[in-house]
């Protein structure tokens, strides 16, 4: 299937490049040249409209029109919801006009992934880690959303900071396309639980753990932390893969993780199994948001009827996740203790912490209600 293309006319010759969209945004039909001269009220109607502006300007200006076209969104008074599962369908249309909309700004990147603007910074590394150094699609560039870009920059200086971790004592550096382990209370969490008796049984396979969708491999290393001898840390994006097994040769924990690529499990029984699935199951909008929307609650399903055939005897399976769904009316508690009970699961305990990100006090956030209610909870888990 032939990679899309972005077609425009620039002083009378018609030009075309590849579109490059990692959010899996469509390529815009109809493409102006612009520059400086835009006003923010025009590049914003032109945006509504579906034209995608490609920047030739000041690469400063082009980050500042796309603020003035984000302050012209945000204008717009949101819909009065009757319901948290209405505001949150209302919140999903707002974010998805907000990305289509501010989306149609448009830089060119040249072969090397350079940028030929005034003041434009050097991205060069940060797409190189993120899109890879094979450039043999793209002779004369590509072309992408200066959004999109800005959040490729962004991960990038996410992954050379990295995010500390004080239960591990150390830091991950979360990979572009990678959900990064700022909600430290679940990471708490694993660290805080009692580990299964089964540990202690005089087993080759006693002191064995399973991470189920690793993704930057912070789960598995906290528990290599604590004294697990050996984790077998799971997951089938590629991206993920990669940042885990970079986070676990960086804390030293090659010895004990092992990271592995598997749909949910790999083979054998462990005494523990940790899976921290994606907690609203709604449908993913991007590659990325596979880490927050778990489509039909797929991947909790898949964990959920697996376990006991993974499970040691004496061994637990730890299921990490927050509540915010039944808050959103979106799955009840019934049901995820039917999906409990139908795995022939038994609940030993939950352990429960409240959340601690900005938006958990953000009053003016669309879903404020359910985040204030939210709890995040470690359930501990046997086979019946």
């Amino acid at each position: 299937m032939p990679s899309p293309t972005v077609n425009w006319q620039e002083q009378g010759v018609e030009h075309s490049a590849p579109w490059r969209a990692e959010n899996l945004g469509k390529a815009p039909a109809r493409v102006q040249v612009v520059d400086d001269s835009l006003k923010a009220d025009q590049a914003y109607r032109l945006a509504c409209e579906g034209t995608g502006l490609l920047w030739r300007g000041d690469f400063h200006n082009a980050r500042q029109l796309l603020q003035a076209m984000t302050r012209r969104l945000e204008r717009k008074l949101p819909k009065t919801a009757a319901d948290p599962t209405e505001a949150f369908h209302l919140h999903r249309q707002a974010q998805a006009q907000r990305a289509r909309v501010l989306g149609l700004l448009l830089i060119q990147l040249e072969p090397d992934y350079s940028i030929k603007l005034r003041r434009a910074p050097d991205v060069r590394l940060a797409c190189e880690q993120a899109l890879g150094t094979d450039n043999a699609w793209s002779a004369g560039g590509c072309v992408m959303s200066l959004r999109e870009l800005q959040g490729l920059i962004g991960a990038y200086e996410w992954r050379r900071k990295g995010v500390s971790i004080p239960a591990l004592g150390g830091v991950i550096h979360p990979h572009y396309g990678v959900f990064s382990p700022v909600r430290g209370e679940y990471i708490d969490l694993v660290a805080q639980a009692p580990l299964p008796q089964a540990f202690s049984a005089p087993s080759a396979d006693g002191m064995l753990a399973f991470d189920i969708g690793t993704g930057t491999g912070v789960l598995a290393a906290v528990l290599a932390r604590r004294g697990v001898q050996q984790v077998l840390a799971t997951d089938q994006d590629e991206r993920a893969l990669a940042c885990a097994q970079d986070n676990i040769q960086q804390l030293g924990l090659t010895e004990q993780v092992q990271v592995l690529k598997r749909d949910l499990y790999p083979e054998g029984r462990a005494a523990l199994v940790v899976c921290n699935p994606p907690w609203i199951p709604a449908k993913a909008n991007a590659p990325i948001e596979y880490a927050i929307y778990d489509p039909a609650s797929a991947m909790l399903q898949g964990f959920l009827q697996g376990l006991a055939a993974h499970l040691l005897p004496g061994g637990e399976g730890w299921l990490i996740m927050s509540d915010i769904a039944e808050h959103l009316g979106l799955r009840s508690r019934q049901t995820l203790l039917d999906m409990i009970d139908a795995a022939g699961l038994t609940v030993i305990e939950r352990l429960d912490i409240k959340p601690r990100h900005g938006r958990a006090a953000d009053s003016s956030d669309p879903l404020f209600k359910a985040r204030t209610a939210e709890l995040t909870s470690l359930w501990r888990l046997s086979a019946a």
